[in-house]
């Protein structure tokens, strides 16, 4: 009888050592890898949400320039006074000077 409940003890502590590091190693992952991402992913889907005309940006490509037109996936900037280019509003990177700012 005492030693079964021996068996039955080392059976757990066998399943936490094997099973133990690999759940720590998934957590610390989530912690240093997945969790982050999300939230830079997050940022990016709120920042390409909030684009309006006339906000000043830099595309992916690093381009700059001013937004003219704006629809729900392109946008079309004024590189300078003659010149408008097409973009995936995927395609802008950063806002470096919004148009309520100024």
């Amino acid at each position: 009888m005492l030693l079964a409940a021996d068996t039955a003890n080392t059976g757990a502590v066998g399943y936490l050592y094997t099973y133990g590091p690999l759940v720590l190693m998934f957590v610390v992952l989530y912690f240093l890898l997945i969790r982050p991402q999300q939230k830079r992913q997050k940022t990016r889907s709120q920042m390409l949400g909030g684009l309006k005309k006339g906000d000043k940006v830099v595309t992916i490509g690093g381009l700059h320039g001013t937004i003219m037109e704006i629809t729900d996936d392109i946008c079309v900037l004024r590189v300078n006074d003659a010149t408008k280019m097409t973009f995936d509003r995927s395609a802008v990177n950063a806002i470096s000077k919004s148009a309520a700012k100024e």
